[in-house]
Parts: C-alpha cells; sequence; structure tokens
C-alpha cells in the first residue's frame, strides 16, 4: 500500500479510538505494512492535519496518537458543554491531584503533610475517576500505599509525558504578577 493510500487508513483508526493509540496497535492492525512507513506516515499525516490550522489537532499523547480539539477554542467548546451535566473536581480534589503529580509516589500521610488536611475523600474521587493509581507500598511501617497519576490523567489534561507538567518556577512567576 502506498503512503497515500494508508494516511486516510491511519487518520480513521487514530479518530475512532477511545484512548490515545499507540504505533504498536496500528502495526498490529497493519501487520502487512512495515512499521516504519507506517511510522513516517503517521508523522506526515500529523503535519499535514496540523498545519491546516483547523479546530482540530492530532498530537501524541500519552504514548499513542489522538485527535483533539485546539486549546484556543475551548472557550467554544466550554459554551457548548454548559448545558451537559458537570463532571468538575473539587478544589480538595485539585490540590490533592496536584500533589500526586508533582510528588509521585505518594502516600496519604505524606500529602497531608504538605496540604496540611485529610484528603481520604480526595483520593476516592480521584481512584473513582481514575486519575490517579495505586503504585504499590512504601516500604516503612505500616507500608502505607503510594499512589501516582494514570494514563487517564494524561489523557484528561492531554500531556504526551508528567515532563510536560508547569514546573513549579512557572507557578511562582504567575504569584508574584
Amino acid at each position: 500500500m502506498t503512503k497515500e493510500e494508508l494516511k486516510p487508513i491511519l487518520e480513521v483508526l487514530i479518530f475512532v479510538s477511545e484512548e490515545p493509540i499507540k504505533l504498536k496497535h496500528l502495526y498490529e492492525i497493519l501487520a502487512d505494512e512495515e512499521p516504519a512507513e507506517i511510522n513516517l506516515a503517521v508523522q506526515e499525516l500529523a503535519q499535514e492535519f496540523n498545519s491546516r490550522e483547523g479546530g482540530l489537532e492530532m498530537r501524541e499523547i500519552a504514548g499513542g496518537w489522538r485527535i483533539s480539539t485546539r486549546p484556543q477554542y475551548h472557550e467554544y467548546i466550554r459554551a457548548y458543554l454548559k448545558t451537559k451535566p458537570s463532571a468538575k473536581l473539587s478544589l480538595a480534589s485539585l490540590e490533592t491531584l496536584a500533589v500526586i503529580a508533582y510528588k509521585q509516589p505518594v502516600t496519604i500521610p505524606e500529602i497531608l503533610e504538605i496540604r496540611g488536611v485529610s484528603s481520604s475523600s480526595a483520593i476516592k474521587t480521584l481512584l473513582d475517576r481514575r486519575l490517579i493509581v495505586p503504585k504499590g507500598r512504601k516500604e516503612c511501617v505500616g507500608r502505607p500505599v503510594m499512589y501516582g497519576t494514570s494514563k487517564e490523567f494524561l489523557i484528561q489534561f492531554g500531556l504526551k509525558d508528567l515532563s510536560e507538567l508547569p514546573s513549579i518556577e512557572d507557578f511562582e512567576e504567575l504569584a508574584t504578577t
């Protein structure tokens, strides 16, 4: 199959995938094609897709490829979604999620030490929404569960990986302006 025949197939597979689709999965689906050709076609497709400067973009997120809306149109999307039920996180849940994202793996007592208040209900909410996952047990007295962010966290916040989180210095600059 030529690259020009391959690109629309890749586009529909990326579009219909509920989660960012990994190259490995594309290789399995398109087993008759060379992985290098698939990789090149995905890169060209992303470049063509994103050069159009439409309302959608094709990005590598959480180890896979996804078609999503461009950030500059979030106000229009927000206006549209106002009629839908809210899935917002409470301030306590957001604070707890931020501590986990930046300090992971982290235990509930460590979160309590940082936040100064109990985070048990926020932890439950974040686990229910699959934004955090248990990452094992800490080797200390009581062996508390350690938590870290999940793949769903990366997807929900549109991050390729944790290195895309804003730095603490960025927040300090915002606070002083």
